[in-house]
């Protein structure tokens, strides 16, 4: 922790303070809420783990989320950044207006049933191996106890429920940023499904994909293969230059990619193929510099095979930046909750799952604990991170997996769609509601909030996507 980040930090306690005077109980009217609308939003969970839709995809599951919010008195914005699948939900009676962010978009492959064994799901495509479905349905649960709250405290306040699409690589909150529609809120909180829980001020890595498409000329790869060139070995050649260029690059980075088309057939040259990179790292300004190197690569490969190449960035992401003063009462809200308790059936279904697991790093009744607070910094990434950078934000972790589990992972799927995926979820509504409940009862809160963020961020900080001005990639799952 550098110099000025503990001085903020120390600042931040003291302001903290305010909330951790307030009873360690949770208010027992925001409980009835929270338990009155349990079969409703784990039934949401699960219907979208089933829809498993991918990112700019999501048309059901929106659309679910959607009716649930408008049918318990939230005005709902449709189609919001020009995304079919994008929408904001919003309550307010005045008063400070606090964001809270839910995803919906699912992965391609990974389709898989509830079982503690590996077994696909039969029409599937696609799974929700990041927990998505918990994600979005655990929010919109929290949003609407904490409006029955609102009105029955007659407390003045604000809540947005943002409809975030396409989290995963397609960068949905980004174009949501670029649009203004943040521009106006004092927090936004969120969480994300995991496999144990915690509440700490975490950071991120930033980031920045391409797709590099090559083109070369077709020619029978036998009788006349002088007559082609090989848009497969441009791709190739980059990908062997880009391997190069790890030794020379700073070591909290990351780069890896995948070959989305390489030819049909071995007998004919490939005319068309393409490969798509992510660039990671702690500092976006680092990973341009990266990036801007790996497009040199690109280049060069085309030359050395006699093959033309173009490239269209994807997306890109802000690093993570953390908030002291929320998170410290989202984690002392967590505190009070508890972690998750197991019955005999969960714990056997969990014995299975966890003897598939590779280097688990967890133990089965981990899920019972809380992490102790701390900064760290995860080599991800999220769309959250251009959230945080234009206001200030907190999130946490629950134990809707196993311990152990590896997200992106067809175990993450299996248990996603079991009691124990519910169990986590409800936990998530629960702290993401006492939150809320705390700075709508203590606005100076969210004054203190603001003000470690516009020190964190700096006089001189204007928002400049990583993306640049292109639109929103709608098909890039097909």
């Amino acid at each position: 922790m550098d110099r000025k980040t503990n001085t903020i930090y120390k600042q931040s306690i003291i302001l903290i303070g305010l909330t951790l005077s307030m009873s360690s109980i949770a208010d027992s009217s925001l409980n009835m809420s929270i338990n009155k609308h349990q079969n409703t939003f784990e039934g949401v969970a699960l219907k979208i783990w089933d829809w498993a839709e991918v990112g700019y995809q999501e048309y059901k599951s929106s659309e679910l989320l959607q009716s649930e919010l408008a049918a318990h008195g939230f005005k709902i914005t449709k189609n919001v950044a020009n995304i079919p699948t994008a929408f904001i939900a919003e309550f307010s009676n005045g008063g400070p207006i606090i964001g809270i962010l839910g995803e919906y978009d699912a992965l391609p492959g990974l389709m898989q049933t509830s079982s503690p064994f590996k077994e696909e799901k039969d029409g599937a495509t696609s799974g929700h191996a990041c927990g998505h479905h918990m994600f979005g349905a655990a929010s919109a649960w929290a949003a609407v106890a904490v409006k029955e709250w609102l009105v029955r405290s007659k407390t003045k306040g604000t809540i947005r429920f943002y409809g975030t699409p396409a989290e995963e690589g397609g960068s949905g909150k980004v174009y949501m940023v670029r649009a203004g529609l943040f521009d106006d809120v004092d927090a936004v909180l969120h969480w994300h499904p995991s496999s144990s829980n915690a509440a700490n001020a975490e950071s991120s890595n930033s980031n920045k994909s391409a797709k590099f498409k090559f083109s070369g000329i077709s020619a029978h790869a036998a009788g006349s293969p002088h007559k082609g060139r090989s848009a497969l070995d441009g791709v190739e050649a980059m990908n062997m230059m880009v391997n190069m260029m790890r030794e020379h690059i700073p070591q909290e980075s990351r780069i890896h990619y995948v070959i989305t088309k390489g030819g049909l057939a071995p007998n004919v040259v490939p005319d068309v193929a393409e490969v798509y990179y992510y660039v990671r790292h702690p500092r976006r300004e680092k990973v341009q510099e990266i990036f801007n190197w790996v497009v040199k690569t690109s280049e060069g490969a085309a030359l050395g095979t006699d093959t033309t190449v173009t490239h269209e960035v994807m997306h890109g992401n802000y690093s993570k930046l953390p908030n002291h003063v929320l998170q410290k009462i989202m984690h002392k809200n967590l505190l009070n909750r508890g972690g998750i308790q197991y019955t005999k059936q969960e714990n056997e279904y969990a014995q299975k799952i966890y003897k598939t697991m590779v280097a688990p790093g967890a133990k089965i009744g981990d899920q019972e604990k809380i992490k102790p607070y701390s900064t760290a910094h995860t080599y991800g990434s999220t769309d959250v991170g251009d959230v945080s950078w234009v206001v200030p934000q907190a999130g946490l972790r629950t134990a809707t997996w196993v311990p152990g589990t590896a997200g992106h992972s067809w175990q993450g799927v299996a248990a996603g769609g079991t009691s124990i995926g519910m169990k986590g979820t409800k936990l998530a509504a629960q702290v993401l509601a006492d939150t809320l409940q705390d700075l709508f009862k203590n606005p100076d809160v969210i004054d203190a909030a603001k003000s470690e963020h516009q020190e964190r961020i700096g006089k001189s900080f204007r928002y400049d996507p990583l993306l640049g001005n292109r639109a929103p990639p709608l098909d890039y799952r097909n």
